[in-house]
């Protein structure tokens, strides 16, 4: 590629929880880029954004990623300016609880569009424009090692995450792209008062600060991880998921984090 190209990160969800916090950490710590595009469906929260960060070029992108035509949008505006993203993530995400019995049609499409296909469409779309070193994080959660009683669709979403970032990650291994899936626990953003989602006491113990997420996440991408997981509690659940038998841990799931 050559270098006088653009250099760019692009984040999706940016305009609050992971994706803003993406954002204010890929300032800090790469100056070398000319600009970051943030893309969210609130154009007022990233307008706060760039007053936020008065000294970093951020190209604001208002689109609804449940909206297909905001896909064509990206795209067309990628060919033409065609930068080279050096920094990918896939921030944007929702989530609703309870049983699926109680899940609206609407509530599972959205949950699902915006979670797998969304994330899926703008990673095809910015593939072309990634390069030697460039490198994808994908937000997924800890959900994703383990079926979810209580809060099944947006789990299976997140397992959908994981399986296509590790899927890619080989795809690309050749182009040395690295693809990293982020699977933290709880973390405390306004994701769950977005979602009109309540919190099990057990999950409220092991809350995260985004800003140590997103700080691992940095430094796994940079070091290649496939997986970034953050916190000791994280980690053994991982690594109970691929030792222990899976109907007791879904049962234990269901007892232990049920939240309604």
């Amino acid at each position: 590629m050559k270098q006088d190209r653009k250099q760019i990160a692009l984040v999706t969800g940016a305009s609050s929880g992971m994706g803003r916090c993406f954002v204010r950490k890929i300032a800090e710590n790469y100056p070398f880029l000319h600009e970051i595009w943030v893309i969210a469906r609130r154009e007022e929260a990233l307008d706060a954004l760039q007053k936020e960060l008065p000294e970093t070029e951020l190209k604001i992108l208002v689109c609804d990623l449940s909206d297909r035509q905001s896909f064509q949008a990206l795209g067309e505006l990628l060919k033409q300016e065609s930068p080279r993203i050096r920094l990918l993530v896939n921030g944007a995400g929702l989530g609703h609880n309870g049983p699926v019995e109680r899940q609206t049609p609407d509530g599972i499409c959205s949950t699902v569009d915006v979670n797998c296909r969304a994330l899926m469409v703008v990673t095809r779309i910015c593939l072309p424009y990634l390069g030697r070193g460039s490198r994808v994080i994908q937000m997924a959660s800890g959900s994703a090692f383990l079926p979810q009683p209580g809060f099944a669709v947006y789990a299976a979403s997140k397992a959908c995450v994981l399986s296509f970032s590790r899927a890619l990650r080989e795809e690309l291994r050749h182009k040395k792209i690295s693809v990293t899936a982020v699977c933290p626990g709880p973390v405390r953003t306004d994701f769950f008062r977005a979602g009109a989602i309540s919190i099990s006491p057990v999950k409220k113990m092991f809350l995260a600060e985004p800003e140590k997420v997103v700080e691992r996440a940095l430094e796994d991408a940079a070091r290649g991880k496939a997986v970034s997981v953050y916190g000791i509690s994280m980690k053994l659940v991982r690594l109970a998921a691929a030792v222990l038998p899976e109907g007791l841990l879904i049962w234990l799931s269901g007892k232990l984090f049920r939240n309604v």
